[in-house]
């Protein structure tokens, strides 16, 4: 199977990874279980055809190709890709300064050029057996053997009681929940913890200004679980006030909520009932790290949809999904 079929084999299982990679990374609930499934299987399924891979390779490592650099270096970030991806499963998350999981992401980002590098410099031609039913059944059995293998894979974790057995579907572990000073502190990209004096902030909503105080006497509760994109999740009781409350009856398509930092997510109208501006967590006040003075609460978004250190909230009639699935800043 060494050749040809085995490229062809990668050529597909490495960009459904990424693929059903982002579209989990993304999601907090509903399709998130097969995304996970999906992303796993097609991970796996460029385990189950390495030992193949390696005999093209040491063909390759035999000649003197341009671009060998490139694509030793893309082997070892999809590598490193596979390595913490199964370390964060088993619940082995810390690093170092740095998480399992964000070096699994770091490495499949940085893997992306040279993917479609190769797949430029050395690509791959399709026949039409390749779609014949003697593929399709060698397809099959690669599909099944990833699956099989990460079957076992769940059974060793239950097994040897490791961490990983009690992760979300999202395939976060538990970190905090209902002790929010446990709870880790993480910001998107480029932002930074906000420390901001409450008697000079206020919150702007559409032409009407609250302070901290006047925040403060509302008291809608919600249990709800933050999934952060860095691999951890926790529950929580979070305080504060619904933001269907809050707007009342204004009309429009989404709510946008910018926080102190201009971070901004934008969100349907028709979840305000379910979005919480909250103020407090576990009976007090939120703490900076977490988004004081107050921070939105989004069931089944992941974090990154939880905006901190909130300073507008508007609606308007642009549609909620006309931004970028994920913060660019």
């Amino acid at each position: 199977m060494a050749g040809r079929r085995t490229n062809l084999g990668l050529l597909v299982a490495l960009p459904l990874s990424l693929i059903t990679g982002g579209v989990a990374f993304g999601l907090g609930s509903g399709w998130v279980r097969w995304a996970v499934l999906a992303h796993v299987v097609a991970g796996l399924a460029v385990v189950i055809l390495s030992p193949w891979k390696s005999v093209i390779m040491r063909r390759g490592l035999g000649r003197a190709k341009r671009g060998r650099a490139v694509s030793i270096a893309f082997f070892v970030l999809v590598l490193v890709c596979i390595v913490s991806g199964v370390a964060h499963s088993a619940g082995l998350t810390e690093w170092g300064p740095v998480s399992a999981m964000q070096v699994h992401v770091g490495a499949a980002l940085a893997s992306i050029p040279m993917l479609l590098w190769h797949v430029v410099a050395r690509p791959v031609r399709v026949h039409r057996t390749d779609v014949a039913r003697r593929a399709l059944l060698r397809a099959g059995t690669v599909v099944g053997g990833s699956g099989l293998l990460y079957l076992g894979v769940e059974g060793v974790s239950r097994l040897a009681s490791l961490p990983g057995r009690h992760r979300r579907i999202t395939g976060s572990h538990q970190q905090g929940s209902f002790q929010p000073d446990a709870m880790p502190v993480t910001q998107w990209l480029f932002d930074r913890v906000q420390y901001i004096d409450p008697s000079s902030w206020s919150l702007r909503v559409g032409k009407r200004r609250l302070s901290h105080e006047e925040l403060l006497v509302f008291d809608d509760d919600l249990r709800a679980t933050i999934d952060c994109t860095g691999g951890w999740y926790a529950t929580q009781d979070w305080t504060g006030i619904r933001l269907d409350k809050l707007l009342e009856d204004v009309e429009g398509a989404s709510i946008v909520v910018t926080s102190a930092t201009g971070y901004a997510r934008r969100f349907p109208l028709t979840d305000a009932s379910r979005l919480l501006l909250a103020t407090r967590v576990g009976g007090n006040l939120l703490s900076e790290g977490h988004g004081f003075p107050a921070r939105v609460v989004a069931p089944g978004r992941r974090g990154f949809w939880w905006v901190k250190w909130v300073t507008s909230i508007d609606v308007d009639d642009r549609s909620w999904f006309l931004q970028p699935p994920f913060p660019l800043t």
